[in-house]
């Protein structure tokens, strides 16, 4: 999702997830509609966005779209509504849905893939992160820290490392980010809230290594976040 709350992609090439398999047009829609509904920029029962703006915002064919939105009424995550103000709207039991569709196989090699993903950004950008440039991500960190909502937490968490991807790896590596933590939604169910604040002392130690220019404590601190666990 862009900055401006939007589904679609930043330009630049396609940057699509190819990992774990091709990833078609219609696993692109439904990774995103489960990103934004974990970032909580549509809760369910709320309206999507028309098909031919989320094709345009997506990059991909207002078939292709409609298609996948069909798909993912079939399955239970949409409801589609007819009439004056009808449309697609995200199912009120969007969570008991997803709950079903857990693989924790395919989960773990995304996870994985996550981890190769963020290490490589690491060890690229380390050192050359521009003065200033972590204090959104430190801002998040922070609110993590103070946050008592579960949804709130493992929102903010998707933020950091969307934001972090961006940083680090730019616009398009962002999209990228996009995709695998999309499809991560829909795989597997949100981490513990104990989990999320281990894995944030992880975020703080990443940021300092980050600043101080030190790549192979960041790199390891991309580790200990997978690994972490409460103490």
């Amino acid at each position: 999702m862009n900055p401006a709350g939007k589904f679609g992609p930043y330009g630049g090439g396609d940057t699509r997830l190819r990992s774990g398999g091709s990833q078609t047009g219609s696993d692109l829609v439904r990774s995103r509609v489960a990103l934004r509904v974990r970032l909580k920029s549509v809760t369910p029962g709320d309206r999507l966005p028309d098909a031919g703006v989320l094709a345009e915002e997506l990059g991909i064919g207002e078939i292709t779209v409609r298609r996948a939105l069909e798909g993912m009424c079939q399955d239970g995550l949409l409801d589609r509504r007819r009439g004056r103000a009808g449309g697609t709207f995200v199912a009120a039991d969007w969570d008991t849905v997803v709950a079903l569709m857990h693989d924790a196989e395919e989960a773990a090699l995304l996870d994985s893939f996550h981890l190769l993903l963020e290490c490589g950004l690491v060890a690229h950008g380390a050192g050359e992160v521009p003065e200033g440039s972590l204090e959104g991500l430190r801002s998040l960190v922070a609110e993590m820290d103070l946050a008592e909502d579960p949804a709130r937490l493992v929102e903010l968490e998707t933020r950091f490392h969307l934001d972090l991807a961006e940083l680090l790896g730019g616009a398009g590596i962002r999209e990228f980010a996009a995709d695998l933590l999309g499809r991560q939604c829909l795989l597997q169910p949100p981490p513990d809230p104990a989990v999320v604040r281990a894995r944030n002392r992880c975020h703080a130690d990443l940021l300092t290594e980050l600043g101080r220019g030190a790549m192979d404590p960041a790199v390891r601190a991309v580790k200990e976040h997978q690994r972490a666990r409460p103490s």
